[in-house]
């Protein structure tokens, strides 16, 4: 094999490489189907990311709001995520999920580092993300659907 032979598929296998860990490191992990959430898909929208538990009262009241903002908002550049506050993984998210009667994505993986999201120790919070992946608003407690749409379009408008 001629030495311009090895070289090019040297050159070949590195891009290869570079390209597959590429894609790895813009993984957001997997949703509570164990689907992968490819960075992305999530890139260039506003993210509304919604910290949520079982035991939360009030997250349990909020997720129809919060289903229901997800599908008016799904052709706007919005995306709604879900993260459980406990953790949960596999089978344990994917049936606490379902049990909720979330339609939106959950996260297996905490997002928080990726967004720079301070940890609350009350729940519900949800974080409002804008397009550039800068945290705009911090909610503490129960949201609508209403008041959801309404913060963010001002937001949007610069307020």
């Amino acid at each position: 094999m001629g030495s311009r032979l090895r070289v090019a598929i040297g050159a070949f296998v590195l891009t290869c490489a570079s390209l597959f860990l590429a894609g790895c490191s813009d993984d957001v992990g997997v949703d509570q189907h164990g689907q992968k959430v490819a960075a992305e898909r999530l890139e260039g929208q506003w993210l509304v990311i919604n910290y949520w538990a079982e035991w939360c009262a009030p997250c349990r009241t909020e997720i129809p709001e919060l289903n229901a903002f997800a599908v008016a908002q799904r052709d706007n550049g919005v995306k709604v995520l879900g993260v459980n506050f406990d953790g949960l993984q596999g089978d344990e998210l994917s049936q606490a999920a379902e049990k909720m009667g979330i339609s939106f994505t959950v996260l297996a993986e905490d997002p928080a580092k990726r967004f720079e999201l301070p940890r609350s120790e009350a729940l519900p919070v949800t974080y409002i993300i804008d397009a550039q992946g800068k945290v705009r608003e911090r909610l503490l407690g129960e949201q609508s659907a209403a008041g959801l749409t309404a913060k963010l379009e001002a937001l949007r408008k610069g307020g």
